[in-house]
């Protein structure tokens, strides 16, 4: 793939204080898009910014000062012949053709171009978070680890990889999955906490009362016969509510602290494997219609 640096713009950071975090959720991130198109489209550029698997992808998009790539990420892209399906998993590319969604489209006059010199140029600081299938730990990837547009894909790629739903991605021979995984859930608040911050504003991708349920017994037999070969992604598949759950919980006693603005769905119309079009594109206008409504308390919250 080409590498276009570009000669991006260099934004400076206005928001040093609060970390941005953002959750993922498969197909969920077209709502909460929206709310990276608003942040770029009202010059609120956090300096330190957390995404795990969509959330990366948000992430990414975010530092690119490119909110019209944040909508087609979790939109139009499901019209691409390429994005995946029955014919892609049985081929062994995964349900979403994780190759060419995450290191094909962001190249010059491909699906999704990726403005790699403006993501170069941001001076904020970006986390993607991913998980090594050996270990169990979670690792986050960050700018001196993207120095080309291949090396940050492929990152983006490993940090939302679904298991069992798309291969596991390879780096420095090491292999990885979708960051959820993680003792966190998915959502980066204790990488914000390690890094100093006491302040949050987070995107979420499920609404306000849900708790993510135990594995049931076909699910826990499931997941021990297709990942017999690494018990580490057992494990956490088995326990990853627990994580979730408690990081969710303790978010919500930060927004009650108010050291927390929470971007929670009035309702998520979408789920994580949605590829109709209509629907993303109803989600994603209910997500902008809520971040429009919020962004004046968004504004408050960090002192804009």
């Amino acid at each position: 793939m080409a590498d276009p640096r570009g000669t991006g713009p260099a934004p400076a950071s206005n928001v040093t204080d609060a970390a941005l975090i953002f959750e993922g959720g498969g197909m969920r991130a077209s709502y909460t898009s929206a709310l990276v198109g608003e942040l770029i489209e009202n010059e609120i550029f956090i300096d330190w910014i957390a995404g795990v698997s969509a959330g990366s992808s948000n992430t990414a998009n975010y530092m690119a000062r490119d909110p019209q790539r944040a909508r087609a990420s979790f939109t139009d892209i499901v019209s691409d012949p390429h994005f995946g399906g029955l014919v892609t998993l049985l081929r062994g590319k995964g349900w979403f053709n994780a190759e060419y969604i995450y290191q094909r489209t962001g190249g010059p006059d491909q699906a999704l171009p990726f403005d790699f010199g403006t993501y170069r140029a941001n001076p904020a600081r970006p986390n993607f978070g991913s998980f090594r299938c050996d270990t169990g730990e979670q690792v986050w990837f960050t700018k001196a680890d993207t120095g080309t547009m291949d090396d940050l894909m492929v990152r983006v790629r490993a940090s939302s990889t679904m298991p069992g739903l798309m291969p596991t991605v390879t780096i420095g021979g090491l292999d990885y999955v979708d960051g959820a995984l993680g003792p966190d859930g998915g959502i980066g608040l204790d990488r914000a906490q390690a890094a100093g911050f006491d302040k949050f504003l987070v995107a979420l991708t499920r609404e306000r009362g849900y708790v993510k349920p135990a594995p049931t017994r076909g699910q826990s037999v499931l997941y021990r016969t297709v990942f017999r070969r690494r018990p580490a992604v057992v494990d956490a598949l088995m326990h990853r509510h627990e994580g979730y759950n408690a990081t969710r919980r303790e978010l919500f006693e930060l927004e009650a602290a108010g050291k927390a603005y929470l971007f929670v769905p009035d309702a998520m119309p979408v789920g994580n494997g949605e590829r109709d079009l209509a629907r993303l594109t109803a989600s994603y206008a209910a997500g902008l219609e809520q971040a429009r409504r919020e962004l004046p308390a968004i504004k408050e919250f960090l002192g804009l």
